[in-house]
């Protein structure tokens, strides 16, 4: 008998714990599905709070391209930047040498080139290649020409840095050391400075562009908050009477706040889909226009057009969700709190 009781028991377990797996069940499908009629029912509302949600959500994409964008030309241009030391025409290889090894051993230099008066003066053929009056001149028989434009061709010595804004060290070689002090032409300096002007005007934009951007974004975000706050608070008071026959039937605050919950969140996941692909197309078609301009847009664009945009997709559609709960949570909770349970009356 006691075995039985034991079976019996444990069945009985059982099947209570599968109806409430059942209810559960049966609780999570209801709710979303009134959040969805909830949409559809407010439709202008919920365009309303989805428009806004959008816009914040266009904005902070375009904050963080065109971040990125600026920051990425702003370090090319760096790369790019050499700093050409004008040589005395006619100073000797070894020399030119001499001066590389010196500037090397420096820490702050990746990489150093030079170029004798003589290669300058080829260099100065290939540009100039196109130039067949030029080229005519020079081209004489006895040489003449071509000996006197050596002899004004200066020697340069070419030099890559790691870091442009900390020229300390190199100019401390340029000006102290014996070789340097003898060969530098004193009639054209270093170019220390040149493209310094376009690098800076370049990562004040950056700065500003991600500075501007954060101010809207936060701005729209504040409006879309509202936006929808009130679109909920508009939809609760079009139910009142609806959640009061709820709450008279003994559904509890969770079963309440739930499809309020989910047609915000509907809001923020279309937000997102439209946001990402609206901020995808838009930057393919500016994207040859960018490239034009020598802009550097290969980083954004590597990410956009990967397996990544799924990520992106992801992410802004968790943000819009985020704020559609913010937003309904906020909305509903007041009004949950302003509302007491009604108590039973005493005979």
């Amino acid at each position: 008998m006691g075995s039985e009781k034991k079976k019996a028991t444990k069945k009985n377990l059982k099947t209570m714990s599968k109806n409430t797996s059942v209810q559960k069940l049966r609780r999570t499908s209801r709710v979303f599905k009134y959040g969805a009629i909830s949409f559809t029912r407010n439709i202008w509302l919920s365009v309303a709070a989805t428009l806004v949600m959008t816009i914040t959500l266009i904005i902070l994409f375009i904050t963080v391209i065109a971040s990125g964008i600026l920051t990425s030309t702003a370090d090319t241009m760096r790369e790019k930047i050499d700093i050409t030391i004008y040589l005395k025409p006619g100073t000797p290889a070894a020399t030119l040498s001499t001066m590389a090894a010196t500037l090397s051993a420096d820490e702050n230099v990746s990489s150093v080139s030079v170029s004798t008066s003589e290669e300058e003066y080829e260099s100065f053929l290939k540009e100039n290649s196109d130039n067949e009056d030029l080229i005519n001149a020079l081209s004489d028989d006895s040489g003449e020409m071509r000996e006197k434009m050596i002899e004004r061709m200066q020697s340069t010595i070419r030099i890559k840095v790691k870091n442009i804004d900390d020229l300390t060290s190199i100019k401390n070689i340029v000006n102290t050391n014996r070789n340097f002090m003898v060969n530098t032409d004193p009639a054209n300096p270093p170019t220390y400075d040149v493209n310094r002007a376009e690098i800076e005007t370049i990562n004040s934009w950056a700065n500003i562009a991600r500075n501007g951007g954060i101010v809207l974004s936060i701005v729209f975000l504040i409006v879309s908050i509202l936006v929808i706050f009130n679109t909920i608070r508009m939809a609760i008071f079009s139910r009142r009477e609806e959640i009061y026959m709820m709450r008279l039937v003994g559904a509890d605050n969770s079963f309440i706040r739930g499809p309020f919950m989910i047609e915000a969140q509907i809001s923020g996941i279309i937000s997102g889909i439209i946001a990402t692909t609206v901020s995808y197309f838009g930057f393919n078609a500016l994207a040859p226009h960018l490239e034009n301009y020598g802009i550097n847009i290969s980083a954004i664009s590597n990410q956009l057009n990967s397996s990544f945009l799924v990520v992106i997709y992801l992410v802004a559609i968790f943000i819009g969700i985020t704020i559609g709960t913010l937003s309904s949570l906020l909305a509903i909770s007041k009004y949950l709190n302003a509302t007491p349970k009604r108590t039973k009356r005493k005979k």
